[in-house]
């Protein structure tokens, strides 16, 4: 199921002895656009750290309650290891923080999550089964400090990112929405990642290899919108794109 990230940004988080906090944040790297870490507002459980937590151990998001499954414990929680909040996720903390969780790190192998293109659990492998040689130095960065960043099509700006739709499954960002309404009068439209070029990260501004018109012609998004296949299917046929779907079934 998609869900855009300040939807839950406001879901509390269910651990496996209590509620734990609630979502504040979320890390992405800008290799493969997925989701590397949740992070957690503990109110004042845990004050002057950022509580990470990673996808393996978010079982499931009840949209109805409005909460997020989390299968760590407040005592885990408390115990692993700490990141300073001024400071970035450098790869040393990413190292001890997988090895304290027992965690296989998604930068080694060639697929989203390392060795598989999915979040596999503890039930289903182990990390002493990794036998991926292929490894990349992840770069990671915040949906807050990107949202706003401007869009830059190949012949000029079209508008800026108000949200990220994100995969429950994969915990794949699959669409940035777009808010263009110092363009055209307020239309929403979504760009995958995968027709962006580059982002420019001192620029603060995402180059997308589409024009101005194919955009403005694209399928509009609103807030209200279910994300249905159907709207997918329309969506990539405008911009004559293969879905990320049909790359995945092959991949299963």
């Amino acid at each position: 199921m998609l869900f855009k990230a300040k939807t839950l940004e406001s879901y509390n988080l269910k651990g496996t002895d209590g509620e734990i906090g609630s979502a504040k944040e979320f890390y992405f790297d800008d290799k493969y656009w997925a989701i590397r870490y949740l992070v957690a507002d503990t109110g004042n459980w845990l004050t002057g750290r950022q509580v990470l937590i990673s996808p393996y151990s978010l079982i499931s998001v009840n949209e109805e309650e409005k909460n997020i499954v989390v299968n760590l414990s407040e005592k885990q929680i408390e115990e692993c290891p700490p990141l300073d909040s001024d400071k970035p996720i450098s790869l040393q903390f990413e190292v001890s923080f997988f090895d304290y969780f027992k965690l296989p790190p998604y930068w080694n192998g060639r697929h989203m999550w390392g060795a598989w293109p999915y979040v596999m659990r503890e039930e289903q492998v182990s990390k002493t089964e990794i036998q991926e040689k292929d490894s990349w130095d992840p770069h990671l960065r915040s949906t807050k400090s990107v949202t706003d960043y401007r869009i830059q099509a190949n012949d000029g700006e079209i508008g800026y990112v108000e949200d990220f739709v994100i995969d429950e499954d994969t915990w794949a960002i699959r669409y940035l929405v777009i808010d263009t309404k110092n363009w055209w009068g307020g239309k929403k439209v979504l760009i995958s990642p995968q027709w962006i070029d580059r982002i420019s990260w001192d620029e603060s501004k995402v180059f997308v290899n589409l024009t101005q018109e194919s955009i403005k012609q694209s399928p509009e998004y609103s807030d209200d919108l279910l994300l249905t296949r159907d709207y997918e299917d329309q969506l990539h046929q405008h911009y004559k794109q293969k879905g990320y779907w049909i790359d995945e079934s092959v991949d299963k």
